[in-house]
């Protein structure tokens, strides 16, 4: 589908050892310098990155990142330092500094490397490697064609631009404890952002792809074709009168409820009392038919890995299981912190797949999720930062389509939606199998019983 340069030899597992070689280095250079714990986080990231507007290149970027990150620990004192530089020269100054950091810092009962016990042993491959082998002008091109797409449609008035994007990540994860762990993988992205119609009456809107292999990408043309039908679907967008009504969340969009959730859970908000939903473990939290489960060893997966930011294993298990919380999301800082064991999730999920499903039992696509919908509205677009961790609040700015009898009728603009998360929550009547694959949280569209739509 795409042209390619011609492919260049692939350094990068001679690059993984001499990074963990390195890492290894530094970590006996930190136990013989009194430090009892240590440990290293090194990578390089190569990427490209090309913008290209009304048919005319505006950037291009290429990148070329080193980072070096040492902890260690004299007891339960804690210091860390980083460079982006490998020279020896760089490294020996950041173990000196980490150390003299260590020494003069506050004791913290709960510093300290994950227990050894949990550090990963089975590695496998999870096809995450796939270099795309693009030179410039390929990626001028495939961004000129992707723009030529969009803006050939009737009624696109104006172009804020098309991107093409492909990195590289090689990184090692090491510590005292002897574990070693090597990752590399690579994203590849293309986007575009298109306006329709004049003065007042503008409207923006965009498309994008995301994925580990360029192969996997969605077709160019494709890709201005859809970004030129939303944005021209978004033409005559009008306010609503405030009212109470359902609500279904595009699947793009409906991640980031889920993403609430994730962070309602994690160690950092539950240490520091900072979530509604402190103490909820054990408790329903959502309706019985909803499952929530970590798939970290998904191949090509945004969030696949088979350890965590301390080397901890990662597992598949579940989050959410018959609407009941079964277990918050920990790194082993926070676990201790709580009183409780690391969930391997140090850094963050791997891979969050809500399974679609109904009360009826039945799992709808798109067109039947509108169907579920009924009258209400499909939210496309959310807005601002209106989110409260702490007590659930939820009012965000949003913009889709008013649906009646399932189907769509009229764009909508200018509206806030409104509610709190924890009811939100509770209150989700559907999940569709209509999957966005372009994050590391994999759900359908999501229908809410009911939001407050406030507008005109």
């Amino acid at each position: 589908m795409y042209a390619m340069a011609e492919t260049a030899p692939d350094a990068s597992l001679a690059d993984l050892d001499r990074l963990a070689e390195l890492a290894e280095d530094v970590i006996r250079r930190a136990r013989a310098a009194g430090a009892s714990q240590a440990e290293v986080a090194a990578s390089i990231d190569t990427g490209l990155s090309v913008n290209v507007r009304l048919g005319e290149v505006e950037t291009v970027e290429h990148t070329r990142d080193r980072g070096f990150g040492l902890t260690v620990y004299f007891g339960r004192r804690k210091g860390s330092a980083s460079t982006a530089d490998l020279d020896p020269r760089s490294i020996d100054a950041t173990l000196a500094q980490a150390c003299a950091i260590a020494r003069y810092t506050e004791e913290d009962p709960a510093a300290g490397l994950a227990d050894p016990e949990r550090m990963a042993r089975h590695f496998p491959d999870l096809d995450l490697w796939h270099p795309w082998a693009l030179d410039t002008a390929q990626a001028i091109a495939l961004g000129q064609r992707i723009e030529a797409a969009g803006r050939a449609h009737a009624g696109i008035t104006q172009s804020d631009g098309a991107s093409v994007q492909s990195q590289a990540s090689l990184s090692v994860y090491a510590n005292s404890h002897g574990f070693v762990g090597r990752e590399r993988g690579t994203s590849h992205s293309l986007a575009l952002t298109l306006i329709a119609g004049e003065g007042e009456q503008m409207q923006r809107d965009y498309w994008y792809d995301h994925r580990r292999a360029a192969a996997d990408l969605m077709d160019p043309v494709a890709l201005g074709d859809r970004a030129a039908e939303r944005t021209l679907a978004r033409l005559g967008a009008r306010s609503l009168s405030t009212r109470s009504c359902p609500v279904l969340f595009a699947p793009e969009v409906a991640r980031g409820l889920i993403g609430h959730l994730v962070g309602a859970v994690s160690g950092g908000a539950l240490y520091r009392r900072a979530s509604f939903l402190l103490g909820a473990a054990g408790q329903s939290i959502m309706p019985g038919w909803l499952n929530l489960y970590e798939r970290p060893f998904l191949r090509r997966g945004h969030g696949s890995a088979a350890f965590d930011a301390e080397g901890v294993a990662t597992s598949d298990s579940a989050l959410v299981e018959a609407g009941v919380l079964v277990r918050y999301v920990l790194g082993s800082y926070a676990a201790r912190k709580l009183g409780l064991v690391t969930t391997g999730n140090a850094g963050g999920i791997h891979n969050l797949v809500v399974a679609p499903g109904a009360a009826d039992g039945e799992a709808s696509d798109f067109s039947a999720m509108l169907q579920r919908l009924g009258s209400g509205l499909l939210v496309t677009e959310v807005m601002g930062q209106g989110v409260n961790l702490v007590t659930g609040d939820y009012s965000r700015g949003a913009a889709g389509f008013w649906v009646e009898a399932g189907r769509i009728v009229a764009p909508v603009a200018e509206v806030t939606i409104a509610g709190n998360l924890r009811e939100m929550l509770a209150g989700i009547q559907a999940v569709g199998t209509d999957v966005d694959p372009r994050s590391s949280i994999l759900t359908g569209s999501i229908l809410l019983e009911r939001m407050t739509v406030a507008g005109a």
